[in-house]
Order: C-alpha cells, then structure tokens, then sequence
C-alpha cells in the first residue's frame, strides 16, 4: 500500500507532465497503427499533391479539435468567460491561462503525428515525386521525347512499384525524397523543442507573483465548479431519497415495518431515523424546488464574491441571514438556514 500511495502522490505532483505524455504516447500509437495500413498514393499528377499534404495537415487538426472536445476545462473556460460578471469580476489574465494551458496539451498529439509522418517521408514522396529533376538519377534517355504532360505522369508513378518500371530510379527518388522529408521532420522536431525551451525559460523573467496569482484562481475555478457540481448531487440524492421516504409515509406508516420482526423493529427505527437526520441535513434547508432553482440561478447569474465571512460565536449571523431573500451569498433562499454540523471534505485536484 506504501508503494501504491508513493506512486499516487507522485502522479498527482507531476499530473501536468503526466496528463501531456500520455497524449504523446496516444498520438504516437495512433500513427503506428497509420503506418501499419498499407499506404495507397493516388499516383495521378492531378491528386497526389493534394493526397500527401491532405495527410501531412488534415489529420493533425482533427487530433488539435479533438483535443479541445475531450478536454473538460474547455466547457468551463467557457462558462467563465460568457458568465454574467454580478458580484464576481472576471480576470482575462486568467482566461488566457486557461486556454493556453488547454492549447498546449491539445497540440502534443498533432505534434507527433506531423514528426511521424515525415520521419515516414511517404506522403511527402507522394507529394512532391511530380517536382523531381529525373536526369539527376541517370538515365536520362527515359524521358527523351516525353511532353510535360507525359513526364508528370511518369513522375506521379514513382510513389508506386507496380506502376514504374524503372526500379533503380523509383529507388534512388525515393532514398532522395524521404531524405529530405526526414530532414524536415527533424528541423520540425528542434523547432518544437526550442519553442518549448523559449517558453519554459522566458516564463520566469515576467512576474512571478502575476503568474502564480492567475494559477491560483485558474485552479480555484476548476476546483470550484467540481465541489459545486458534487454538492448538487448530493442535494439531490438526498432530496430524493426524503422526499420518497416521505411519499412511503403519507401512503402507509406500517410499510417500513412490513416482513419485519418485532425484535430488530426498534434498531432499525434508529438507523432509519439515523439515515434520515444525515439526508435532512445534506439538503442545507434547501426543501422546495423553486428553492433550489433560485440557487441555481444565483449561482449562474451572480456567484458570490470571493471575500469569506468568519462565523461568529453569537446568533447575529444567522439572524442576518433568516431575512435575506431569493439566495444571500452562501446560496440561503427565502431565510432557509440551519446550524452547520460537522462537514465532510473531499479533496480535488485541478487539471488545468
């Protein structure tokens, strides 16, 4: 169990490194799954150029999109930015950190995939075989007399070895074309990486205390929404289970007795009272649904402000509280309030 802790303790330190290599393992095996299906070029000057490049670009944004469907910050970022202001400002600083934080991770995959693919150097032969210069490769006698027309569609067949007969040559340009496509691939991969590096080292020569000030509250707003989100449910569940608790009483009092003996009558009548006092009290006096609309509307439309009140000893609070109407800023609608118990936590880390 030690280890089992150590492991989850370190994961949840490093989750953003984590999290931005296992979408680089994802895309990386999504392009060997690529290369494991025969590649098929057109070898018609007319399309190959379309076909190679379409597989270079397409492919890399729909990895980008689908970065930004699969990431739940996304919604969130979203609600942030279109939310009424009310009594909460909205900070662009954070906005922007937000969707770069969901930026960077969705461009890991289509970074791969373009590395991948010119390390292949297929759909670049596929795309540029129709540029090449075949008197380079000896035997210049193959296209002597050809119009351009016809030399075009020469070239096109390069890609394919059932299609040109000329072995040697269709070898030595495609050696020559995947050469160069590697050597793109690698200039693409120290661009990256150099981008990277700027970025990891220009950060710290910009203010700290701006930066960690637009974490914070960027990791605030994530965590937030989660709890908000569990509290509902919560709600909810016990809002339910009295409410049909009560349905079953009004219709027969004998029925939670019913198959029952008489011995273990008095327990379970504890328990159930027991079970019942934890659900009244997970519904925060919140008992009417046009109640928990109103909170759910003030929270869309005017969150609290981020300036918590101490508890005071005495019952001015809660007096002042009792005449607040149509949701106070703890979410109290037409002066439902309780005596706060004992809370459970639970513990969320952001992903942002």
């Amino acid at each position: 169990m030690d280890k089992f802790r150590m492991m989850f303790q370190f994961l949840q330190s490093n989750q953003e490194s984590f999290m931005n290599g296992i979408c680089g393992i994802m895309a990386l095996a999504s392009a060997q799954m690529y290369s494991a299906f025969e590649f098929s070029c057109p070898c018609i000057p007319e399309y190959n150029y379309a076909y190679g490049i379409g597989l270079l670009i397409i492919p890399p944004i729909w990895f980008f999109m689908l970065g930004f469907v699969l990431n739940n910050n996304v919604s969130m970022l979203a609600e942030e930015w279109k939310r009424p202001t009310g009594k909460r400002s909205k900070d662009p600083a954070i906005l922007r950190y937000m969707f770069c934080s969901i930026t960077q991770r969705s461009l890991i995959a289509p970074a791969v995939w373009v590395s991948v693919t010119l390390m292949d150097g297929k759909s670049f032969l596929c795309a540029f075989s129709i540029n090449l210069d075949i008197d380079q490769f000896g035997n210049s006698s193959l296209i002597k007399g050809m119009s351009e027309t016809e030399k075009m569609k020469l070239l096109a067949k390069i890609p394919c070895k059932d299609l040109f007969d000329q072995q040697e040559i269709r070898v030595a340009a495609s050696r020559y074309i995947k050469c160069i496509s590697q050597a793109c691939g690698w200039m693409f991969l120290l661009m990256m990486t150099f981008m990277a590096f700027m970025i990891r080292a220009i950060r710290p020569c910009f203010s700290q205390a701006a930066f960690l000030k637009t974490k914070y509250w960027s990791h605030y707003i994530d965590i937030e929404r989660k709890m908000f989100d569990e509290t509902c449910k919560e709600h909810a569940k016990s809002f339910a289970k009295v409410c049909i608790h009560q349905y079953f009483e009004n219709v027969s009092g004998e029925m939670r007795s019913f198959h029952r003996h008489r011995s273990n009558r008095d327990d379970s009548d504890d328990d159930d009272e027991d079970k019942k006092r934890s659900d009244e009290e997970k519904l925060l006096g919140i008992r009417a649904q046009d109640d928990m609309n109103k909170v759910l509307w003030n929270w869309h439309t005017c969150k609290p402000p981020l300036a918590l009140r101490k508890d005071q000893p005495d019952g001015e609070d809660n007096d002042r509280l009792n005449k607040e109407v149509n949701g106070g800023p703890n979410g109290f609608v037409n002066g439902h309030t309780h005596d706060m118990g004992k809370k459970e936590w639970a513990v969320y880390y952001s992903k942002v």
